[in-house]
């Protein structure tokens, strides 16, 4: 409306304030918003990186990186149960690796069978036909290149808990969020740097005949192994986001993080309107007087404060990008869908509905006499 467009030019400084804490409340929102769905990714990262139907896991294992040991015969039970056609094994163990220079950092050691899926990194030889698995060999994230000297070409030899290893090749794509970056080889030689004995298993990945139920299957694993848990790998995946969020109390700090954002914007949004209403508050009594109804009011009010919402809301949205690609060369795992900034736009329009509350409060309160008074 273009009495509401007169009231903000009136004030630019104003004007400018109101959009710098939308586009401040926008960029924070989309900033957790992207560590929320990254952390949430990462928390699942090696589950979702297999193509198991189910994991069976050691009673009380809340997530992949907190295991219980199975009973060693589990891996033959469960091969037993119809409908069970492939079954791989996975360990895994934070553990001391000891680089060129003396450091000892610690990393999650994750030692698996070929068969958990052509997406699961595995030091395979290059060029090998079948995937063969080169032994005493490992794969280190991208993310993680601080742990080897840049200067010299792969392979690089390490010691993995006291114990020579190759490190032939990077992968890409499984940063860690716990500060202790992943470390991939085969299943023979995880157990044994991680100190196992040859029949120790942590996890083991079920892959189901083709039409065979898979609750079916579950149900008969779980009347089989009492002292195992049994979760597909959605459930499982899921077990594990919720852990990471509700138990270690990262996610309330996430969470609260971005209801920060929306009240830095909402203290900010209204403020301003609430100041520019007050400045204009004469105008309001004499469009009253004039006959104005209470809703011109309040469309000329809500429409000053969705003005600088919405302009707020694009710089904050292309002030995002930058910000992100920054934040990501210290957080690899952030993850920023294209709908986060859209699942945004409407929580910063109610910041500026809500904002504009006490200000409609004041202009409706005003008696329509006081234009005439001296």
């Amino acid at each position: 409306m273009r009495l509401a467009w007169h009231n903000i030019a009136h004030d630019r400084g104003r004007f400018l304030v109101t959009i710098f804490g939308i586009t401040c409340a926008t960029l924070l929102m989309i900033i957790q918003g992207s560590i929320l769905i990254g952390f949430l990714g990462a928390a699942s990262k090696i589950i979702d990186a297999t193509d198991s139907d189910l994991w069976i896991a050691g009673r009380g294992a809340s997530c992949f990186e907190f295991p219980v040991l199975l009973a060693r015969n589990v891996e033959e039970l469960a091969h037993g149960v119809p409908g069970v056609v492939e079954t791989s094994r996975i360990v895994t163990r934070i553990v001391p690796l000891r680089k060129a220079d003396g450091g000892q950092p610690l990393v999650t050691l994750v030692g698996a069978d070929p068969g958990v899926g052509p997406r699961f990194p595995m030091p395979a030889v290059v060029g090998s036909e079948g995937g063969a698995v080169e032994p005493h060999a490992l794969l280190i994230d991208e993310s993680s290149s601080s742990l080897l000297d840049a200067s010299q070409p792969m392979p690089q030899s390490v010691e993995l808990n006291e114990q020579r290893a190759n490190v032939i090749r990077r992968t890409s794509g499984f940063s860690s969020f716990l500060g202790t970056p992943y470390v991939f080889t085969n299943f023979v030689d995880g157990a044994r740097y991680a100190g196992l004995r040859r029949a120790d298993v942590m996890f083991i990945l079920v892959r189901l005949q083709a039409g065979s139920s898979l609750q079916g299957v579950q149900r008969r694993l779980r009347e089989r192994l009492p002292n195992a848990d049994v979760w597909t790998k959605a459930e499982f995946a899921k077990r594990a986001q919720v852990y990471w969020m509700s138990q270690t109390g990262a996610g309330g700090a996430i969470l609260a993080a971005a209801l920060l954002g929306f009240i830095i914007g909402l203290a900010i949004v209204s403020q301003a309107t609430y100041a520019t209403t007050m400045e204009h508050i004469e105008e309001f009594a004499t469009l009253k007087a004039l006959g104005a109804t209470h809703g011109f009011v309040v469309r000329v009010i809500v429409s000053q404060a969705l003005t600088c919402g919405i302009l707020g809301y694009v710089l904050g949205v292309i002030v995002s990008g930058p910000a992100i690609r920054y934040a990501r060369t210290a957080i690899p795992w952030l993850a920023t869908p294209p709908s986060l900034p859209l699942l945004i736009l409407p929580v910063a329009l109610i910041i500026c509905v809500l904002a504009s509350i006490l200000s409609v409060r004041a202009a409706l309160a005003i008696e329509p006499a006081k234009v005439f008074r001296a």
